[in-house]
């Protein structure tokens, strides 16, 4: 039996894009989360985080060693500056995957849910539908660094609002069940009842071989019990890379 991540938190590693935008920058695709708290543990090469909040803008250098973090709200897009690779942690598990992620697409295309569900999926040639998504959503990230996020802000509500009871149940069943059941722990070695330490074993993931074309980069999503991969409902935000294509 394989055991779910510490705390129901999910794991992936991520080989940044190196395709050049409109803007000039290389990287990823500018997003926002929901309910999700992200952290990146860089591992390899050079870059940064640019971040918008209701706050401002905001560009955060990303080294090897270096460990970021961003909470909910958060509009985030990582740019390469050469061989960025990062080991991503995400809150609540498979809620990303099954779509906690609301791309800065420009207004027109957010007020409309056919037009967001077309631009966000990786249809035709996965590579080339890349780019164009990152593309899109850089052109909505650099107008809203101009006018501000309220509007964004209620129009990725009204992306998401059908998925919340499926995300509360995802909630439920891996970090609410990982803290209540850290609740009975405490509560079993108050009482001097160490039956439950009997019962510890070891887990083990290989890396993922075959990636995955992602929001940011290539993912390796370490998968688990509590880290479903895709949300029938939710948006195609990633799709396998075929062997014989290069990507952006």
């Amino acid at each position: 039996m394989v055991t779910p991540f510490p705390g129901g938190v999910g794991i992936s590693g991520v080989t940044v894009y190196d395709g050049r935008a409109a803007d000039g920058r290389c990287g990823g695709t500018p997003h926002m989360h929901l309910v999700c708290s992200e952290a990146y543990v860089v591992t390899g090469g050079a870059g940064s985080v640019q971040t918008l909040t209701a706050t401002g803008f905001a560009e955060t250098p990303l080294r090897p060693g270096d460990v970021v973090w961003f909470t909910p709200g958060t509009i985030h897009r990582l740019v390469n500056a050469g061989g960025l690779r990062l080991v991503v942690l995400m809150q609540n598990s498979g809620l990303p995957e099954a779509g906690d992620a609301v791309f800065t697409f420009p207004a027109p295309v957010l007020a409309d849910p056919e037009a967001y569900r077309a631009a966000a999926a990786l249809t035709g040639d996965p590579a080339a539908a890349v780019r164009r998504r990152r593309d899109l959503a850089v052109e909505g990230f650099l107008a809203l660094r101009e006018r501000g996020l309220r509007e964004f802000h209620a129009a990725a509500h009204r992306l998401k609002r059908e998925l919340l009871d499926d995300w509360r149940a995802r909630w439920r069943d891996g970090p609410l069940a990982a803290a209540l059941t850290t609740g009975r722990q405490l509560e079993r070695l108050r009482a001097g009842d160490l039956s439950y330490l009997r019962r510890g074993e070891v887990s083990r993931r290989e890396r993922p071989e075959r990636p995955l074309f992602g929001m940011c980069g290539l993912l390796h999503p370490y998968t688990g019990p509590a880290l479903p991969t895709r949300s029938p409902r939710g948006p195609a935000e990633s799709s396998p890379v075929p062997p014989t294509k290069e990507t952006s």
